[in-house]
């Protein structure tokens, strides 16, 4: 069973599922570069202090490393500083390494140990291609050099892999290991939401009759998630007398702006504020829709995998990294214009139609694609790029316990 170390920033709820997955089937071990607080959510745009109320830290190894930046966060290049990564990987004898990017200085930290202790080095980033043209052409040289080293890249879907590819790392060295979420938990939990009621009482409480259309909104309310967009649209639905209905699940920065602007278009949006990860399959099973409206900044949508484990299609932004993975135009939803609102308009309307002719087809259809983009799918793709690039050592070499 080869010993296997993953840097990673901070515990994450959509990380831990794959963590504890993996760590079943190597000797594992996670380094933490930095410790969130209540008021560190708050700070990065969730609008309010919290902790997450699933298991983050359950299942597998795992530790912290000595942050030394005058300024602890992850957010900013400079926000992780953990010098002592290196040491803790040469005391560890690890047959591999997982670094989760490379946007921190922590994750340079730990790519440069491995080269220097010939522990062969793999990365998981969710990068995709769409900056400027200028700022594009600056970073290709130094990229190409850098991404290349790595023994491995372990790719979220097309977007990312194209942006791999784009600064010349191999065929040879991609391993799909996608982004996920315990699709397991979230359909489990929307069909009890569904059978117990829970769903039915969250419609009536935003005022939705049956025959309502509801499209649900989740993220922070930011403006690389361009939730503006969506209350436009529904504000010109409406206006055309269409019962469509939405509700914003979230806080941030923007929500007084929305506010004002759902109130002067006449959208009917209900704003349910933050809502915690146990309670996310009761909204998406009151809900008929997801909409992610994000700009190229969205490396991926997690929501997105998250509504379809729930049985609920997507309009998703053509610029959001999900899009070309997650979407199948009339079968899990459909993709819009980024920024076109009379697009994202119409393809609600396209949505809602499709779902009236032939819903089940769509649930049956948003299953197989489920199972594509799902933790054990995840662990695959890692023990094969681990099998590719890991020599486990002899036992002799390995650290006591």
């Amino acid at each position: 069973m080869p010993r296997v170390a993953i840097v990673a920033s901070h515990p994450v709820q959509y990380q831990a599922p794959w963590f504890r997955a993996l760590a079943r089937e190597v000797d594992l071990h996670v380094f933490f570069c930095h410790r969130q607080t209540p008021d560190g959510q708050a700070a990065a745009g969730f609008g309010r202090a919290f902790d997450w109320d699933v298991p983050l830290l359950d299942g597998y190894a795992h530790d912290w490393l000595a942050n030394r930046s005058p300024a602890p966060g992850v957010d900013r290049f400079g926000g992780c500083d953990t010098p002592d990564v290196r040491d803790r990987l040469q005391a560890g004898r690890f047959d591999a390494c997982i670094v989760s990017g490379w946007y921190l200085k922590s994750y340079l930290q730990a790519a440069r140990a491995c080269w220097a202790l010939d522990i062969p080095c793999l990365f998981r980033g969710d990068s995709q291609l769409g900056g400027s043209r200028l700022k594009e052409m600056g970073k290709f040289i130094p990229y190409r050099w850098f991404l290349r080293r790595a023994d491995a890249h372990l790719y979220v879907g097309h977007a990312n892999r194209q942006y791999l590819r784009h600064y010349g790392v191999d065929e040879a060295r991609l391993f799909h290991v996608p982004h996920a979420v315990d699709n397991d938990r979230f359909a489990a939990a929307a069909d009890d939401a569904r059978r117990s009621g829970r769903a039915v009482a969250l419609r009536r409480g935003w005022g939705a009759e049956t025959a309502s259309m509801v499209f649900m909104f989740a993220g922070k309310l930011i403006p690389k998630k361009r939730p503006a967009d969506f209350v436009r649209a529904l504000a010109a639905l409406g206006a055309a007398g269409h019962d469509v209905r939405g509700v914003m699940v979230g806080s941030g920065p923007l929500q007084s702006e929305l506010q004002v602007e759902a109130e002067r278009g006449g959208a009917r949006v209900v704003f349910a504020g933050f809502q915690n990860q146990t309670a996310m399959p009761d909204y998406y099973a009151a809900a008929d829709a997801v909409v992610l409206p994000s700009d190229r900044r969205e490396t991926w949508g997690l929501v997105v995998n998250e509504a379809m484990a729930c049985g609920r299609p997507a309009i998703v932004s053509d610029a959001a990294g999900c899009a070309a993975d997650l979407v199948v135009a009339g079968r899990t939803g459909f993709t819009f214009a980024l920024g076109v609102v009379d697009d994202l308009a119409a393809r609600m309307l396209e949505l809602r139609q499709a779902l009236a002719t032939d819903r089940a087809s769509m649930t049956a259809a948003m299953a197989e694609r489920m199972l594509r983009y799902s933790i054990p799918a995840a662990v695959r793709g890692t023990l094969a790029a681990l099998s590719a690039v890991a020599t486990p050592r002899p036992a002799e070499l390995l650290p006591s316990r």
